[in-house]
């Protein structure tokens, strides 16, 4: 049984409780981040915590923890789970108040509720064209509220996106705003490549400020044998591109093979894709 963490106490996952009057589940008022780690070794550990902070810092949620104490409760997970492959989950709300009111509470007067627990996650993906799972995507006008910057809780917006791209029997939805500009994924970041060039949409409030996406830049820069553009981009260009890729924490580089029903490129995985997938793997436990 997988082990949780909750408000100072390591117990049961079964058995985390929380009050119904905590603003995490009344309002979803909270910032979660999801770190991977395969045979104990997070992937981009300092990025993620980091990117927490500037969360509760966005929504003003005061929490005191050093990097040490998060990375202390990490490492306590990924060990009492068997150290494979593992997805952290990490929850921090604004904590439970005496009454359901839209306004803030006291900070004094309610403490953060903080929640953890490990997954099983897939086994590190592999530059390898020939096994790599390919996704399916369908595409729909981006709907979801104007801070996607801050990597919040409340995620029904992206659920009814994921789950149009599920119903249709697809793995994931694409997003694009209102003037057909490419945003993100219901629950990622999203390129295309054209002509050798991986292109991303850059970040503003309308897209996640993804660990995957920067470490990746970070590493195809770094080599420079691919080059990399962050622009807007729009719907058509990702209707003509020669791969498409999307990345998370949790599927890491996922080339996307079909569209609404229409292939990408040649309708496989590409050969950018594999040789991104190779840098970001070789470079990955470095951040």
């Amino acid at each position: 049984m997988s082990t949780a963490y909750l408000n100072g106490e390591y117990l049961p996952l079964a058995e985390a409780r929380i009050s119904p009057m905590d603003r995490g589940f009344l309002f979803g008022d909270g910032i979660y981040e999801v770190i991977p780690s395969y045979a104990g070794r997070m992937v981009g550990f300092a990025p993620h915590i980091q990117r927490m902070k500037n969360g509760l810092e966005a929504i003003g949620i005061a929490h005191n923890w050093t990097d040490e104490q998060w990375r202390e409760l990490y490492n306590r997970l990924i060990a009492s789970d068997g150290g494979g492959n593992l997805g952290i989950y990490l929850h921090v709300s604004r904590g439970a108040d005496s009454k359901r009111f839209h306004a803030y509470p006291d900070p004094e007067a309610v403490a953060p509720t903080v929640f953890a627990f490990a997954f099983e996650i897939p086994p590190e993906p592999q530059a390898d064209r020939t096994k790599v799972k390919p996704y399916k995507v369908s595409t729909d006008e981006d709907l979801r509220w104007q801070r996607c910057h801050i990597k919040s809780t409340a995620l029904l917006g992206n659920v009814m996106h994921f789950q149009q791209g599920h119903a249709a029997g697809n793995n994931e939805t694409i997003l694009y705003n209102s003037r057909g500009e490419l945003t993100e994924g219901s629950a990622c970041n999203a390129y295309i490549v054209k002509d050798g060039k991986v292109i991303t949409p850059p970040l503003d409030h309308q897209i996640l400020p993804g660990i995957t996406r920067q470490i990746l830049l970070a590493v195809l820069r770094k080599d420079g044998s691919i080059p990399v553009e962050e622009r807007v981009v729009s719907m058509n260009e990702v209707h003509h591109a020669d791969e498409v890729w999307l990345t998370s924490s949790s599927k890491e580089i996922a080339p996307v093979i079909e569209i609404d029903g229409r292939p990408v490129g040649d309708g496989k995985a590409g050969p950018i894709w594999e040789a991104a997938q190779r840098l970001f793997s070789a470079e990955k436990y470095s951040y």
